[in-house]
């Protein structure tokens, strides 16, 4: 089942502290950035183009997947088109979008603020292509310290595998199972779940199903240690990681 995050409890005299993450993971579309639209609207116009007209049926094979994903899925649903070619107008009209200026969501720059000032390390996991990633850390990002940032062109396979979620606590030196990953997506949340991670969604176009060891909130705007302190410590939490579902 899923869980949503308790509020936080005064802690008897005896008791000691229940601790921190080792490490926060945060996806950047739909949940720190506001670019999931822009997506959306990049999808459209490629699909157009191709003759489809996109609609709620394509959702879960736009949101939150990598570009590769979404060509194969355009080509395949207008029956026309090569997918090598499509990836890379998807690639190129997105990004345009994004250098026009990508929003935070809300929440976001405290949250951040707040684990660098707590000294809790976090790092920056995304399925869009390294071009995409940059320019948003360039931009709308540009005063976070990130520990590092990975996109979907840093590992062999990307999000819905957990590849990119495992090789952010391999980076980090810890396990995953000690972090909190936080998502906005079906997919997103699925790769980080495999991965061993405690998983805090934040829906944004997409509902994320419910599943153990998922953690929910409304908004960033409602998310502080406390709630990620809950998250990897709940009753739910394995420090060792769970097993990967491929």
């Amino acid at each position: 089942m899923s869980t949503p995050v308790p509020p936080p409890s005064a802690p008897s005299p005896s008791a000691s502290p229940a601790a921190l993450p080792a490490a926060v993971l945060f996806d950047m579309d739909g949940t720190l950035v506001d670019t999931e639209v822009l997506w959306w609207e990049t999808a459209a116009e490629v699909a157009a183009g191709l003759g489809h007209r996109l609609g709620d049926a394509d959702a879960p094979e736009v949101v939150g997947r990598a570009v590769q994903d979404t060509a194969a899925h355009l080509v395949r649903v207008a029956g026309t088109g090569d997918a090598g070619r499509v990836a890379d107008e998807l690639a190129g009209s997105f990004f345009r979008r994004v250098e026009e200026g990508a929003p935070l969501r809300p929440g976001a720059q405290r949250l951040l603020t707040g684990l660098e000032r707590a000294g809790v390390p976090f790092a920056l996991v995304s399925a869009s292509p390294r071009a995409v990633v940059d320019s948003v850390v360039a931009g709308a990002l540009a005063d976070v310290r990130f520990a590092f940032t990975l996109s979907a062109d840093d590992t062999v396979r990307t999000k819905p595998h957990p590849d990119p979620y495992r090789e952010a606590a391999d980076r980090l030196g810890v396990a995953p199972g000690v972090c909190v990953a936080v998502e906005d997506s079906p997919d997103g949340s699925a790769s980080a779940q495999a991965a061993g991670c405690a998983v805090l969604v934040v829906p944004s176009l997409l509902p994320v199903p419910p599943a153990d060891g998922r953690y929910f909130a409304e908004s960033l705007e409602d998310v502080d240690l406390a709630v990620l302190r809950a998250c990897v410590n709940g009753p739910l939490a394995d420090p060792r990681g769970r097993p990967a579902a491929e």
